[in-house]
């Protein structure tokens, strides 16, 4: 079985220039946390992208007026801010930069992982509770209130991902989220779907949640712990331990050889 490494892929020099000044430039302004900055800046720069051209005011036809309205995350509304626990002022903070993440993934520029790696790093750092270095995250990922999660370095995020952090979110270091896959931290009432229960969920470190997978709330995967594809875990991974089915239980328990120590 042979052993593939990435390859290192590079923008022209001229668009990388570009690029990195870009996401600089946004870095700076969003380290202004007034909500209505941060509405002012993502409302111009989507308009910028969608439309080619810079801020103005709404005009034509109700359908184009209501386009332009849209670019400004105070004229939209996202289902965490329906939730009865959330803490309003540290979600106003983050939402604007919340709709920017969504809207830039589903313009033109989202699928260029180049550019969007870089990008979203950077809007985790103001979203997230913390995100460490080498943070890769892909297109679709969506998250709940983003001030209860916690990304370390060098976790990989991919596509589709859903990461409910109304609870407590904790991925260590070197954990991967495969596609499709989703890490809860709240459950509901068997009786009152209105009743919430709020947990802490842990990932890793180096563990992976595979291709569809789900991991419910309150359950920790253990370090090397893997939840196979379109699994579910309700009870905690073992560490070194691999799970897969509904609800997931131990297939297999991985050997790893310890690290050689120097001659």
């Amino acid at each position: 079985m042979s052993k593939y490494e990435y390859r290192n892929l590079q923008p022209t020099p001229e668009a990388q220039k570009d690029f990195l000044q870009w996401i600089e430039r946004l870095y700076s302004e969003f380290a202004n946390k007034d909500p209505e900055h941060r509405s002012d800046v993502v409302r111009d720069t989507l308009h910028e992208i969608y439309l080619g051209r810079p801020y103005a005011h709404p005009e034509g036809g109700l359908a184009q007026r209501s386009l332009v309205h849209g670019f400004d995350p105070r004229n939209s509304t996202l289902e965490p801010e329906y939730y009865g626990d959330i803490d309003a002022a540290k979600y106003a903070e983050r939402k604007p930069l919340i709709w920017f993440w969504m809207m830039y993934d589903r313009s033109p520029l989202g699928l260029n992982h180049w550019l969007g790696f870089r990008m979203r790093a950077m809007l985790a750092r103001h979203v997230f509770k913390y995100c460490g270095k080498n943070v890769k995250i892909f297109h679709g990922v969506e998250i709940s209130f983003g001030y209860n999660l916690t990304v370390e370095d060098n976790c990989t995020i991919h596509k589709y991902v859903l990461l409910d952090d109304r609870g407590e979110l904790i991925i260590h270091e070197g954990s991967s989220i495969s596609d499709y896959a989703n890490v809860y931290t709240h459950s509901h009432d068997l009786n009152d779907g209105m009743i919430i229960s709020n947990h802490k969920t842990e990932i890793g470190p180096r563990a992976r949640v595979t291709y569809h997978a789900t991991v419910l709330s309150g359950v920790s995967v253990g370090e090397h712990g893997m939840v196979g594809s379109i699994g579910v875990a309700s009870k905690d991974v073992p560490p070194y331990h691999v799970v897969a089915g509904v609800p997931a239980k131990t297939i297999k328990v991985k050997t790893i050889a310890p690290p050689q120590k120097p001659e």
